[in-house]
């Protein structure tokens, strides 16, 4: 009867993930267009994409919104991300979909819940990050300042992590950690969200309806951390 049960909860837990899996935002390379100045790409993973909110309510969006309504004209974001992504996913993904010479005015970054999550070591994380923020400054016209790293939200706070939120929160933090330091050392910008992502339990409208990711409410308070960087970007 264990050995049943354990089963069914693995194949539970290999459905969810699969039917995550197939809630993508699917975009082409765009130019910025006759009416947009800046071009913008987002990379990440289920965070990026808004996994549980309308496409509108994700980062990437709002961000861009939030540009135009400051006099900075952003065409639609170029979104590589899907749920589930780990550093290697979006790495093998950015090489398959960004062409040689492609180039952004902005360029945001957020990877590695999925690396912790399916419990890699972390010894491994620095290299990975690293090599996908070398290649997200590369698509930013080698310019460092060109880019933005969002933090890893903790997914301790919210009612599918609660019952292990201390664990997940102290893995979190290293993570958090590791980013932050590869990002200070290659001088691209970094803003702290993991914060904002902790009142999650505390306040219910900051979670969607999967009970795992950000709302649009929560999205828009990471949007103004980093709008205000991206404002300076967007000369």
């Amino acid at each position: 009867m264990i050995k049943l049960s354990f089963f069914l909860l693995i194949t539970g837990l290999v459905s969810c993930e699969a039917k995550e899996n197939q809630e993508m935002i699917q975009t082409t390379p765009v130019s910025p267009g006759p009416q947009a100045k800046y071009s913008y790409l987002a990379l990440g993973d289920s965070y990026t994409i808004g996994q549980s909110v309308p496409a509108d309510q994700s980062f990437p969006y709002q961000l861009q919104k939030k540009l135009q309504m400051n006099d900075r004209p952003v065409g639609e974001p170029f979104i590589i991300a899907r749920t589930g992504w780990t550093c290697d996913d979006l790495m093998s993904s950015i090489n398959a979909q960004v062409k040689a010479g492609d180039q952004y005015q902005l360029v945001t970054l957020l990877i590695g819940v999925n690396d912790q999550y399916r419990g890699y070591n972390i010894k491994d994380y620095p290299a990975r990050f690293k090599a996908l923020l070398q290649k997200a400054v590369s698509l930013a016209g080698n310019n460092p300042q060109n880019v933005i790293v969002v933090s890893i939200p903790d997914y301790g706070a919210t009612p599918y992590g609660a019952g292990s939120a201390a664990a997940i929160g102290k893995e979190i933090d290293a993570y958090n950690a590791i980013n932050k330091t590869i990002s200070e050392e290659l001088l691209v910008n970094y803003v702290n969200i993991t914060d904002i992502s902790r009142m999650g339990l505390s306040d219910p409208e900051l979670v969607a309806r999967d009970d795992l990711h950000p709302s649009g409410k929560m999205y828009g308070l990471w949007i103004d951390r980093i709008l205000p960087v991206a404002i300076k970007i967007l000369k």
